[in-house]
């Protein structure tokens, strides 16, 4: 049986995932506007820079602080144009920080498969944003 989109690009988004160079978390990120893929990431080091699985984590109040997030790494492949009104698919749920960055960017789904600790939600604030708990099995 075929699947459907949702579940396709995520399938897409999990295999982004595998370029992680992050030894905590690894997460993919796909950008895709009518039924179309915009821009792809995964988190990891900013470019020609050391990888946290080469030379450790940088570690500040418990979080990694070389690596950029896949969400950001996705959005930066896309033109403004690309990202009004698109989905973004994140393997999982986007940090606060990467969230307030979707609000701004103009994407208006949000389909994320496993839960991640947030210390504050800001799509509560943003309801002209769907935001889809998508589960998947590894």
């Amino acid at each position: 049986m075929r699947k459907d989109w949702d579940k396709y690009f995520m399938d897409i988004a999990f295999q982004v995932r595998g370029r992680s160079t992050c030894p905590r978390l690894q997460v993919g990120a796909v950008v895709v506007k009518d039924n179309r893929i915009k821009g792809t990431g995964y988190n990891g080091s900013p470019s020609g820079m050391a990888h946290c699985e080469d030379v450790g984590c940088m570690m500040r109040e418990n979080h990694c602080v070389r690596t950029i997030h896949a969400e950001v790494n996705a959005l930066l492949e896309c033109s403004p144009e690309e990202r009004k009104g698109a989905t973004i698919y994140v393997t999982a749920r986007p940090c606060a920080e990467c969230s307030k960055l979707i609000i701004n960017s103009g994407i208006k789904r949000v389909v994320y498969a496993q839960d991640y600790h947030i210390d504050y939600d800001w799509f509560k604030y943003a309801p002209w944003i769907e935001v889809v708990n998508l589960p998947v099995d590894l």
